[in-house]
């Protein structure tokens, strides 16, 4: 008998039985392709499973060891340094630095004492050399190879025992019992299984490279984020020499935890003080920029927002996002002209986090708010201010978490002035002179200086 045709979806990774133009769980069109399913083998007689051993939720277990890189920005994304017999998936855009962040960690922790392979599938071993040489690893001892059957490169691994070994990157990798092409579903699928599994059985940290599609996520089953222990993202724009490493799930730590790089000409450096780079090339306050006061992870960061708003080709008004979400900046606009009386019919709408980085939380509303009423209005809000919190569709303005160390970080940086929303709890020592508002009518009319 022949065997079953499986359709897998290559953004989804989710399976059917018969081909179709638009994948009933993701909603993706033309992204449904003919996979092999995996060998089964000759069919035997079913054996009754052994019983487990069942214990209670009570463990005498001292938290895993870690190994820190001693690169402070890389040991804090990972949750204080590297945890044995984890897989750890990083993902980015093309040239964004992966392969540059990861020679320089293998570096660090193979002159901190680990046995490290870094093993490359996209390039040849001398471009990594001539990189390393760029780069001023060549002292380091870690082992190097260039290879892509994953069937030699775990019977590698088995031999030489490493610490740590880095897999550049797991879309190139390809097992010779899967009957499909490389970087198929099916292979990506079984290529992460046998490297997450071996690093489980030998107690070996493994570091998966993934490339991302044209959304952002990474290329690939979402089976794929499931198997390993951590996903980290490398973000960051080309035009700014900015890179933003953030963790999205953490087993051994906490997620959303970033650290910040800057990529120069001797590679990536770590950034120490992240909100004083981020506002280091904001000069004369101009109209549409406003300071925000974020909490990326554990750490309070302050960045720029800039908006700028202009009148529209008629029927062509256009909303441009970049760095933060654009269904946000559309209820942002909804409610600012329903509940503050302020219309941006008829404009063209800009909004962009100065940078290169990417803003999620909602506390970054009223910055927004307050950026887009300063450019309309044409009058830039002071220098010395920062502004945060949450708008809600009723107009009022609810306080967010950890608004201590958000004032804390804006003394620190030279701040003196702060618009919040009221607080029910008076944060203690901060130094700065609070304008709390209730609503984000009475933030309007104070900036414009309506009574």
């Amino acid at each position: 008998m022949g065997r079953e045709q499986v359709f897998s979806c290559t953004v989804c990774g989710a399976t059917q039985s018969k081909w179709s133009g638009r994948c009933e769980s993701c909603g993706a069109w033309n992204t449904i392709v003919e996979e092999v399913p995996l060998a089964t083998g000759p069919g035997k007689p079913l054996k009754r499973g052994s019983t487990l051993a069942l214990t209670d939720l009570a463990t005498a277990e001292a938290p895993p060891p870690r190994t820190e890189a001693g690169v402070a920005e890389l040991d804090r994304v990972l949750g204080g340094g590297l945890v044995a017999a984890s897989a750890i998936l990083v993902g980015g855009d093309p040239g964004i630095g992966k392969s540059t962040l990861l020679l320089q960690a293998a570096a660090r922790f193979a002159r901190n004492g680990l046995k490290v392979i870094y093993v490359t599938g996209e390039e040849s071993a001398g471009q990594v050399q001539m990189r390393a040489q760029r780069l001023g690893l060549t002292e380091s001892p870690m082992k190097l190879a260039a290879h892509t059957n994953l069937r030699d490169i775990l019977a590698t691994l088995e031999a030489e025992q490493p610490q740590l070994a880095i897999i550049d990157s797991i879309q190139t990798m390809w097992l010779d019992t899967v009957e499909s092409a490389p970087g198929s579903v099916s292979q990506v699928r079984a290529a992460a299984h046998e490297l997450t599994s071996f690093a489980k059985r030998r107690g070996i940290a493994v570091v998966l490279v993934g490339h991302v599609t044209k959304e952002g996520a990474i290329a690939g089953p979402r089976v794929v984020e499931h198997m390993v222990d951590t996903v980290l993202y490398f973000e960051g724009d080309r035009g700014h020499q900015f890179r933003i490493l953030r963790a999205v799930k953490n087993r051994f730590g906490p997620a959303d935890e970033i650290g910040v790089f800057e990529m120069t000409g001797k590679g990536l450096v770590e950034v120490k003080n992240p909100s004083a780079l981020f506002l280091s090339e904001r000069g004369t306050p101009a109209p549409g920029s406003v300071v925000f006061a974020g909490i990326e992870g554990t750490r309070p960061i302050l960045c720029e927002i800039q908006a700028l708003v202009s009148p529209a080709a008629p029927g062509q008004t256009r909303r441009s996002v970049v760095g933060w979400d654009g269904g946000r900046l559309a209820m942002i606009l909804a409610v600012l002209d329903a509940r503050a009386g302020l219309s941006f019919a008829g404009l063209d709408v800009y909004l962009n986090v100065a940078g290169g980085l990417r803003i999620t939380e909602p506390a970054a509303d009223l910055a927004v708010a307050m950026a887009l009423v300063s450019a309309q209005s044409q009058q830039a809000l002071d220098s010395q201010t920062v502004v945060f919190g949450e708008i809600s569709l009723s107009g009022a303005l609810r306080p967010v978490s950890q608004t201590e160390n958000r004032l804390k970080e804006s003394q620190k940086l030279g701040f003196s002035t702060a618009i919040l929303p009221t607080l029910a709890k008076r944060a203690a020592g901060s130094g700065l002179t609070l304008r709390e508002k209730p609503d984000l009518a009475t933030a309007v009319a104070d900036q414009l200086g309506r009574t």
